[in-house]
Formats: C-alpha cells, structure tokens, sequence
C-alpha cells in the first residue's frame, strides 16, 4: 500500500518546482565530491523549528568551541570547528572545494554521499534566513509523475565567521516522520533507544546511527513497522564509538516509490 504522505509530497514538490524564487537552489550531489563524515534543537531534536534567529542575533561561536553558533551540533560536513577553519584557510588559498559555501548542494551532499540515500539528488527549494539555511531536498517520481518528491528539510548554519564561513548541517526540521528521542545534544550511550511519531501506512522504519569518517553506519536496526495517523514508534540501536563525538541519528522509511522516501535525524554526543 502506498503512503499517505506521497501525495502530499508531490504537491509539494510541484509547488517548489513551478514557484520557486531567486534564491532556490538546484543540484545534484555529483557536483560535490563524496564525503566522508537533526534535527534543531529545542522544542524536540527533531520537530520543526520556530523561524531561525536572525544572523545579527546569532554570534559566531569563538574558536575553541565544538558547537555551530554556540549551541547546534555538528553533524556533517566538519566534525569541529578546527576542521572548518581549516577548510577556510585552504579555500582562501586556491578556492578549493567552493560547493561548501551553497547550502544546497551541501544538504544534497548530506542525503546523498554521507547518508547514502542516493536517490535523494535535488534541492528543491532553500530558504535563507541571516547565517541560517533550511533546504527541501528530494528524488524524481520514480511512477512517472511530475515535479519532485521532497524527502526532508535540512537544516544548516553558518558555521565559523567570515563571508566564506561554509554551511553545516545540523538537523531536520520535522513533518509526518519525527525523530524526538533521544533529545538533540543529548549524551548517550549504547544500546540507544530512539523513537518520534509517524503519518503513513505499511511504513518500514531502518535506524541508523553514523559518525564523520565513516562510510558505513556504526550501528543499525531494521526494520521497524510502523504506520497510522501520528503514531508513535520505537526501537533499540546498539553501536560502538569512541567517547567525545558527535553523533548522527538518523530514521527513515520508503519502498512505495523510492528505497527512501522520508528521513530525519538528530544530533548526539556519546558519553563520557
């Protein structure tokens, strides 16, 4: 049986495909390389956030700090500050690898090369707000319909200071999959429980848990069947990783029209 939520999503994907301003953004995650190695926070790691701060009410996190603008974690594509500054000092020397200053081609970088959801190779629609971008990435019809799909709103920040400071994933902002447990920046440990709501029918829940550098999940759980309107769902992921990261949650279901049709994730740090 097909999803309730596809039709919805088509929709949306026709809106975003035939209106789009000025400032959309459209890519496939060939342009960037592969990489190697959210929801926001507050209400839930992985609920829709109420309209980002502006950039004058958002200060630059000073060097020493691992969090994005002083309180969102880092998902992807640096794990630290030192990293992004680093890419900056290169950057400025021989404008290496400038897809990182497009939030959109970054967030398609994210689905596509980081999380593997291969199909997911559009953005198709990017809202800009100050040092704040939410990005609607998506896939083709595959049933031959117009317009596209959109899979998930990824959020990203600004992540250092400076015009070329690049874009940084930091989560998702929620819709008919959530992701609200574990809380984001959470300490966690394995095995993780993990768990959100979900509006669909014959759904099939994979949990992931990844880390930068890796290119395959360090822990796994599928499937989880799950449908309804708004339901809730849980399971269990046992992983393995070093203390002091920051890790990736990430959940997903498809297989009525594409392997992924909807994600969401969250960011957490493994205790201490």
């Amino acid at each position: 049986m097909r999803s309730f939520a596809v039709p919805l999503l088509v929709v949306l994907g026709l809106v975003a495909a035939g209106c789009g301003s000025a400032g959309d953004t459209r890519a496939t995650a060939s342009s960037p390389p592969s990489g190697s190695a959210t929801s926001s926070p507050a209400p839930s790691p992985s609920a829709a956030t109420p309209s980002a701060p502006s950039e004058s009410a958002t200060p630059s996190p000073p060097p020493s700090s691992g969090l994005v603008a002083g309180r969102y974690q880092p998902l992807w594509p640096f794990s630290s500050s030192g990293e992004a500054a680093a890419w900056q000092r290169v950057y400025r020397k021989d404008g290496r690898q400038r897809w990182r200053l497009d939030a959109g081609r970054t967030a398609v970088a994210f689905a596509h090369d980081f999380l593997r959801f291969t199909e997911i190779d559009q953005a198709v629609k990017t809202v800009h707000q100050g040092r704040h971008a939410r990005v609607h990435v998506g896939y083709r019809n595959a049933e031959g319909g117009s317009g596209t799909l959109v899979a998930a709103v990824v959020h990203l920040v600004r992540y250092g200071s400076g015009p070329d400071a690049p874009w940084e994933v930091v989560g998702t902002d929620d819709t008919d999959l959530s992701l609200t447990k574990p809380a984001y920046g959470a300490a966690v440990g394995s095995p993780l429980t993990v768990g959100g709501r979900i509006t669909g029918v014959d759904e099939s829940i994979r949990v992931q848990v990844r880390h930068p550098g890796s290119a395959t999940p360090i822990g796994e759980r599928c499937c989880v069947g799950a449908g309804g309107s708004d339901s809730p769902w849980s399971a269990r992921v046992s992983f393995t990783a070093r203390t002091g990261r920051t890790l990736t949650v990430v959940a997903s279901t498809g297989g009525h029209v594409a392997a992924v049709e909807r994600f969401a994730v969250t960011g957490v740090r493994i205790a201490s």
